[in-house]
């Protein structure tokens, strides 16, 4: 299976507001620590926030945070939040289907069960879960956000 990057990075900035609860984060803190495009982090934190996954805040000293505890959001949700329906071929669709060997095709049902597979690990894991490593996450991120804070103190 293969994600697109928009469920990558609001997974990452998901991660984020774990890691930093419960204080704010910015888009520009997301940008910053993954080196991401900005608008693509703007409508993925809106996205979110009309899930009700984060609450937001405008303006100066704006930004987001988790709208709920990390152990109540859950992975698989997120991606079919952000992926839509898993199909990961026609066959899947019966709306699109054009295969003559639908319901007799070994292939549809094994990829059917994979795909289940797939969804229920990630089903069993928990925002937390991907943000239990705390201080190894962070000490990777504070070096690349002190990095960029003292080359935009030279620049400026």
């Amino acid at each position: 299976m293969k994600l697109t990057a928009y469920s990558n990075y609001a997974l990452r900035s998901l991660q984020l507001a774990a890691l930093r609860s419960p204080e704010l984060v910015r888009v520009d803190d997301v940008v910053r620590v993954h080196g991401l495009a900005r608008p693509h982090i703007v409508k993925i934190v809106h996205e979110l926030g009309q899930a009700g996954l984060l609450e937001t805040r405008r303006g100066r000293g704006g930004g987001f945070k988790l709208a709920r505890p990390a152990d109540e959001i859950v992975v698989g949700h997120v991606i079919r939040l952000t992926e839509g329906s898993l199909e990961v071929v026609e066959c899947f669709n019966p709306e699109k289907n054009t295969c003559p060997l639908i319901g007799i095709c070994k292939l549809s049902r094994a990829l059917q069960q994979a795909t289940k597979a797939f969804m229920a690990v990630l089903d069993d894991l928990t925002l937390a879960d991907i943000a239990s490593n705390k201080g190894d996450l962070l000490a990777r991120i504070t070096p690349i956000e002190e990095s960029i804070a003292s080359s935009l103190g030279r620049e400026g």
